[in-house]
């Protein structure tokens, strides 16, 4: 397994081994004992799976706030996305800074993303399994997100925004500048 810094804090893309042939291929998604190997202790308590049957379905920026925030290990098994996060971290050297990473059943990649980042994706293909681990449950009350339009942010999405295909609630998610007069992200308090 390889383990990638990446320009954002305490971002990390994880490369399993992957091995392949004329059939396919084989690779160990997850081993707990790797991660630790690694440096990376985390216990994940949760898997989600969402389907996105068409290009240029937008889902995010989301994140869960207080003893609910969420580390995430997130991964594609079919299709493409460019997987975008944001350091919401107040303090962080990286703090309000995005990017975004291109994650494929072809690339095999992971992202895990700590607690304090916002979370979105676009996908590129039709057809997109998109996976992830969490090491904390999911709570409605501390569900939260922030605009992908955010003019504070200037994300560079990969299709023409207005024709993305996005849901109300994400349409409608307050700007990072908005969100920032309330934002309950500190660095170094997770």
């Amino acid at each position: 397994m390889k383990v990638t810094e990446t320009k954002l804090q305490d971002v990390k893309i994880i490369e399993p081994a992957v091995f392949g042939d004329h059939r396919g291929f084989f690779t160990e998604s997850y081993s707990e004992k790797d991660f630790r190997e690694a440096g990376i202790n985390i216990n994940f308590v949760q898997d989600n799976h969402s389907l996105s049957t068409q290009a240029g379905v937008l889902r995010g920026l989301h994140f869960q706030t207080g003893n609910a925030a969420q580390t995430k290990l997130i991964r594609v098994v079919s299709g493409a996305v460019l997987d975008v996060i944001v350091d919401m971290r107040k303090g962080s050297p990286t703090y309000g800074q995005w990017e975004g990473y291109i994650l494929s059943e072809h690339n095999h990649r992971q992202l895990l993303v700590p607690k304090g980042y916002a979370h979105g994706f676009v996908t590129l293909t039709d057809n997109v399994n998109f996976l992830y681990k969490c090491d904390n449950y999911y709570n409605a009350e501390a569900d939260g997100g922030i605009s992908f339009l955010s003019p504070e942010l200037d994300i560079i999405w990969p299709i023409d925004i207005e024709k993305a295909i996005t849901s109300e609630k994400d349409a409608k998610q307050p700007t990072f500048g908005e969100f920032e007069k309330e934002n309950p992200f500190v660095y170094g308090e997770f």
